[in-house]
């Protein structure tokens, strides 16, 4: 991970707002009005969110016809995890916990 993918990663998942949309959006399809129903924002604020975790990897985007769907991207958020850690804390212990589960 570069200090880019880095910064993204950081600003993504640094809001509270963010973190409740992730967690709703885990493991199930998520159309922006169904997020922006589940946190209480307006669209145009859950689409700003969208953006940045979009831009960072976060979520997955999927379009039916019009509707837009959103879902956690699991396998970018454990790989920035694990890319965070080595960064962080690159002793043996860190380094072999990551290894380990990826």
């Amino acid at each position: 991970m570069n200090s880019t993918q880095a910064a993204k990663f950081g600003k993504a998942v640094g809001d509270t707002t963010r973190h409740t949309i992730l967690r709703y959006c885990c493991c199930e399809n998520r159309s922006v009005g169904e997020i922006a129903e589940h946190v209480k924002l307006r669209q145009p604020t859950v689409t700003h969110h969208m953006s940045i975790l979009l831009e960072a990897g976060l979520v997955s985007r999927q379009q039916e016809g019009k509707q837009v769907y959103y879902t956690v991207n699991q396998e970018a958020v454990v790989q920035c995890c694990g890319q965070l850690l080595l960064a962080l804390a690159p002793d043996q212990k860190a380094t072999q916990a990551v290894c380990d589960c990826c």
